[in-house]
């Protein structure tokens, strides 16, 4: 973790120092904020963590709930969201608090007594090594918790403001200008009414920059831009429940599918070592029903539960929370509030998230992890562009993005839910429900996404240069060693979830040479050239330090700190005994915070037994993999491509006016 560059520490690191609106936050909702997030859940939190490491701009999350959430619904994990708590710094808590799924058991009818259940298969939950994070089962409220300590304890001291709810808004009908340009207008104006205290009914009224509606299903944001959801109407219900019981069922702290002659169940085991959850087969549903499967007491779902598991039993001592749910797949046809795509057409203003914008069952435990990931898309984009950084185009992008992601999870979730619900002797084969289960492993872990060439994702012609790390995919971490200190690092893992990208340099053959790393050495020409003595990852690097067409130079701004926007990280193939720091070139121990103080953690090597460069598919020849903030990789560079680099990051970022 990296402290200690504006001065001592002795408190806790993880709470930064104040600034911009997080100075003297008023406790009050202002009458103007730049962004408006509506709802508090997964993807409305993790929206006000990653603004709340932009303190220039006024962000605030309304809650119509009146404090914290206490039960949360969701509860499955992903590896992929993980991930994303590792960049929010709250990975290693979680995964101590959380049960870790290592295996899932599969039980069919006992084909020598059918009314009975026997176990069929029990693979591992990670087959392949997908991730080196675990699939958790946490309880959601607590995954909130995280989140809200970060964004209180970042520069912008953000917290919900609990007992307000949506009513409505209104978009000024002259905001059409040209999306290049940064409009700092808040043309978006927002009706609210109070849902407890002594004003509880009152109305509030405030203006906004922009929207994001994390308000779920039933959401008000979603109805007031004119979008509806559209898809299959629900014909299956499931009783849901967690309970705390006593069973002789042999993995009752195990996943499992199960499938008898009396329904299915889809069984998971909850943190703590005495709660699970159970979803129960109720069956399919009339079209006259009425919605009366609503009405299925907890007690016949209990009842249903022991007769799926017969011959065990279930003696449930207390009872959590429970619901019935009908499984439905339904998606907007965007997730903004406008359709137009080209430029010089209206800017998008109001987004929507999560329920919000796709449900589906339960089943494959996305719905949680999937909102996360539209909340963190859509917040950095919108820091960035507020801030000025980058122009309104980058905000089409988020509805391109995750419409096409969600309508992925939509189709996989159709196929899986419904192999939930066939009895087993309607399945093709015995080990069908397996056999899908691990071969779909990468899906429901997270890490199918993989987003299009677009401003901020480039074409993959490079590919063959890092094959291990795909265009438009999630960055697949992989251990290095670290040179100053040799301790072994996750690469991946040192990305904090801070609003900057990455540019990981992987060096060509040749080593860091004695003095090559000295700022100054008399090799850098008036017109930009280097001398061809250098090996690439050096002209590289002095590229990027000094070269007016860098995006480094091109966008830092007065005062700023060299890796402020962009943060540099160079693996050589040789061991970190081969080399020392002082020889790297500069750009790569960037001097930094208020005393310059040269960094020096950011420069590794590559580990002889586990070689990144064999893990990763990296060409020997070397390879710049650039990765967005929300730690995708948006594009691979050969070392010496200094003006295709140089042309991608001028179509991400604007230059300060």
């Amino acid at each position: 973790m990296h402290f200690h560059q504006h001065g001592y520490v002795s408190a806790d690191p993880r709470i930064e120092a104040a600034a911009g609106y997080g100075i003297d936050r008023p406790a009050d909702l202002p009458d103007e904020v730049d962004v408006l997030i509506v709802g508090s859940g997964p993807a409305g939190m993790i929206a006000a963590a990653q603004l709340s490491q932009y303190p220039e701009v006024s962000t605030r999350i309304i809650e119509k709930r009146d404090s914290r959430l206490v039960i949360g619904q969701a509860d499955g994990i992903q590896a992929r969201s993980v991930e994303t708590f590792q960049a929010f710094g709250f990975a290693e808590e979680i995964m101590r608090e959380g049960y870790h799924i290592t295996e899932m058991a599969f039980w069919n009818p006992d084909p020598e007594n059918p009314e009975h259940i026997i176990r069929t298969g029990r693979p591992k939950d990670d087959e392949t090594g997908i991730s080196e994070f675990p699939h958790l089962i946490v309880n959601q409220a607590r995954v909130l918790d995280y989140f809200a300590q970060f964004a209180k304890q970042s520069p912008a001291r953000i917290s919900p403001d609990y007992g307000f709810e949506f009513v409505d808004l209104t978009i000024d009908g002259d905001d059409a200008g040209d999306c290049a340009a940064v409009d700092s207008s808040h043309p978006v104006t927002v009706t609210l009414r109070r849902t407890a205290g002594e004003r509880a009914g009152e109305e509030h009224t405030i203006r906004a920059g922009y929207v994001i509606g994390c308000d779920g299903a039933r959401s008000g944001v979603r109805k007031s831009i004119g979008r509806t959801m559209t898809g299959d109407q629900a014909n299956h219900a499931w009783g849901v429940m967690d309970v705390l019981a006593n069973s002789d069922f042999p993995d009752i702290r195990t996943k499992c599918a199960i499938s008898s002659k009396h329904g299915n169940i889809l069984l998971i085991p909850r943190e703590g070592g005495h709660l699970f959850r159970m979803y129960v087969d109720l069956g399919e549903v009339s079209d006259d029903d009425a919605r009366k499967v609503r009405q299925t007491s907890i007690d016949e779902i209990i009842a249903n539960a022991n007769a799926i598991i017969s011959p065990y039993s279930l003696d449930v001592k207390e009872v959590a929370w429970h619901s019935v749910y009908e499984v439905g797949h339904r998606l907007t046809d965007a997730f903004d509030d406008t359709d137009e795509t080209a430029v010089g057409s209206p800017c998008p203003r109001v987004f929507i998230t999560g329920d919000a914008c796709h449900t589906h069952s339960a089943k494959a435990g996305q719905g949680m992890n999937v909102s996360m990931q539209d909340g963190f898309n859509i917040s950095w984009k919108l820091g960035q562009v507020i801030s000025g950084r980058s122009s309104q185009e980058l905000l089409r992008t988020y509805s391109a993005e995750r419409q096409v992601t969600a309508k992925n999870l939509i189709d996989f979730d159709k196929e899986w839910s419904t192999l939930m619900a066939t009895p087993q002797e309607d399945l093709p084969e015995e080990t069908y429900l397996q056999d899908f289960y691990v071969k779909t492993a990468e899906f429901p872990a997270g890490f199918m996404t993989e987003y299009t060439q677009s401003m901020i994702t480039a074409s993959p012609k490079h590919q063959e240069l890092a094959s291990g790390f795909p265009v438009g995919k999630r960055f697949k971490s992989a251990q290095v060693q670290r040179n100053c200190d040799a301790n072994f690092i996750h690469l991946g893992h040192e990305a904090r979830a801070d609003g900057r990208w990455r540019v990981y340099v992987f060096a060509d053959a040749p080593a860091p040479m004695l003095g090559d790393g000295a700022a100054g050495s008399g090799d850098w020409t008036d017109d930009g050239a280097t001398v061809s003595s250098k090996s690439k990852v050096t002209q590289l690097a002095d590229w990027l330090e000094f070269d007016p067409a860098s995006p480094l130079v091109r966008f830092r701004r007065e005062g700023a700190d060299l890796d402020a926007l962009i943060e540099l990280s160079v693996v050589y193939q040789q061991e970190h005994t081969e080399f020392s720091f002082p020889d790297v070139p500069t750009a790569f121990r960037p001097h930094v915070g208020e005393f310059d103080l040269e960094y020096v953690e950011k420069i590794f090597a590559a580990m002889p037994e586990e070689d990144i460069y064999d893990e990763r598919g990296i060409s020997r020849e070397g390879a710049v993999v650039v990765v967005r903030p929300d730690q995708y990789v948006s594009g691979i560079f050969p070392l010496d491509a200094h003006d295709e680099i140089g042309e991608f990051f001028a179509g991400v970022f604007v230059a300060e006016q």
